[in-house]
């Protein structure tokens, strides 16, 4: 049995019912924040060419955008939870790194701590997955 098939089976008989709460807040803070990029698409860029992390020129700021709204409907869903947090881990990642992190994490506009803990949210459903209460347990218990 393999890494990924031995982490499967754990998560799907220690993944209490609960956990579905956290993983629809963590949905809603991402579309909210999608939603945000969308309304302020300037800061982004600014934020983005300022922290020299602009390698993909006008492009960059509109696929963070509709990743954030894409992924965070999929993990409120429960359909492709893993793959939507293995999307999301390096745009949180590059967040916490290279923008939050230079800015401090007491300065008065911040967001360094709040992206930490959305990053390690995020971990944690890469490996937990979507749990029982999700899209991706109802495809895998009634297949076509």
């Amino acid at each position: 049995m393999g890494i990924l098939q031995s982490i499967k089976q754990w998560s799907a008989t220690h993944h209490p019912r609960w956990l579905v709460l956290p993983r629809v807040i963590l949905g809603i803070i991402l579309i909210i924040k999608g939603i945000s990029f969308i309304r302020d698409a300037v800061l982004l860029r600014q934020l983005l060419s300022e922290n020299e992390v602009d390698i993909a020129g006008p492009l960059l700021p509109i696929l963070i955008t509709w990743l954030h709204l894409l992924c965070g409907f999929l993990i409120i869903i429960g359909l492709f939870t893993r793959w939507a947090c293995l999307l999301m881990v390096p745009i949180l990642t590059v967040a916490v790194v290279f923008i939050n992190a230079p800015q401090g994490m007491m300065a008065g506009e911040s967001e360094f701590i709040f992206s930490f803990l959305v990053l390690v949210i995020l971990l944690f459903f890469l490996v937990e997955g979507g749990g029982r209460l999700s899209l991706d347990h109802f495809f895998e218990k009634y297949p076509r």
